[in-house]
């Protein structure tokens, strides 16, 4: 193909992923009144509401671009990705927007709608069985087929535009605008690439606030460790979490600790039942990792009650709990496990539910 033609490709396959950010940037905000600690509210930005219905969207579309703008893809390249699914998933929608071919590598116990909606964008699945392989394999991949690795992990934090352009930082103050406290006291986040909170974290300095980030991380994950002890950089034994999207055995190229404020470490049991006590607040089911989120949350509240503080703290609502109704949401899944949810669950619906 000519330089020119290549262009001409290139140009339209940019517009189309710009065309698609414009009709789903800016997702909604939640406001959820706390009446027992009346001078804190919470607020949910609701990433399920992309058309993939995950945070990831916005990660597929900035990966992409990147991609496209670095002249690394082409009208034949098969792309590659390494992920635990929702990336896997937001990727396999704009690869099919750019009729380009998709395999995900991903673990083999992976939550299975999460497949079937790579499948269903016409994505092609690879799945491992020791989830620290995925790596490799995606790079055997981008070698065997001449294609080209996204590599999430690595390419997250710089490919996302963390000074605006609707990022999902902007799109969150300029929501909060109104609100009565409309710069957060703290912002909450998760971290699966780094790439969100890098983003965020980024965007608060280059804006002078005040607020402050919290990165939630599942306790068997590496990221909390290394945010207290530099020189920790991989966890020590096979332990993982269950909580998909979220948490990982190494720290990845993306995760910027220096733009954190404070890390909090959440036991899964903990997230399940914050997941489960959101979801029955909300009338709809949410994912683990926004269960995650809302325990540093409710840690965060309950110090800003004790301090005498009032204000605004914002988290994600990362994607839908209808992708893990075969698990999250199955009792028996979780009995087998020996999760016990429940106490938690109570615990986070008494800090979500009115008074009596």
């Amino acid at each position: 193909m000519s330089g020119g033609r290549d262009r001409a490709w290139r140009a339209e396959m940019v517009r189309r992923i710009e065309a698609d950010y414009n009709r789903s940037a800016d997702t909604h905000l939640i406001r959820l009144d706390l009446p027992r600690h009346p001078g804190v509210t919470l607020y949910l930005k609701d990433e399920s509401s992309h058309p993939t219905g995950s945070l990831k969207h916005r990660l597929a579309r900035s990966l992409f671009l990147y991609a496209l703008c670095s002249g690394r893809l082409g009208p034949d390249t098969c792309v590659i990705e390494a992920s635990s699914g929702s990336t896997a998933v937001s990727e396999a929608y704009v690869a099919r927007m750019l009729g380009l071919r998709f395999i995900a590598v991903v673990p083999v116990s992976t939550a299975t709608p999460k497949l079937d909606a790579i499948r269903f964008y016409g994505g092609e699945i690879h799945p491992v069985d020791d989830p620290r392989t995925v790596y490799e394999v995606a790079y055997r991949l981008e070698r065997e087929t001449g294609g080209y690795f996204l590599d999430q992990f690595t390419f997250a934090e710089r490919a996302t535009d963390w000074r605006g352009n609707n990022n999902i930082a902007e799109s969150l103050f300029a929501q909060m605008a109104r609100e009565e406290h409309p710069v957060p006291s703290w912002i909450v986040c998760g971290a699966g690439t780094g790439g969100t909170s890098a983003t965020i974290g980024r965007f608060i300095s280059y804006q002078r606030h005040a607020t402050r980030l919290c990165v939630a991380d599942p306790v068997n994950s590496v990221f909390h460790r290394h945010y207290e002890d530099p020189a920790i950089t991989a966890l020590p034994d096979d332990r993982a979490s269950c909580v998909e999207g979220i948490g990982r055995p190494r720290v990845e190229p993306s995760f910027l600790p220096s733009v954190i404020d404070r890390m909090i470490a959440v036991e899964d049991e903990e997230s399940l039942g914050a997941m489960r006590a959101l979801s029955q607040r909300l009338g709809r089911r949410v994912g683990g990792s926004t269960g995650t989120n809302l325990v540093a949350c409710a840690a965060i509240i309950r110090e800003m009650v004790a301090a005498g503080e009032t204000g605004s703290v914002v988290t994600l609502l990362c994607d839908s709990g209808e992708r893990y109704a075969c698990t999250y949401y199955d009792d028996e899944w979780l009995a087998e496990r020996g999760l016990l949810w429940q106490p938690a669950a109570e615990r986070i619906a008494t800090l979500l539910t009115p008074t009596p």
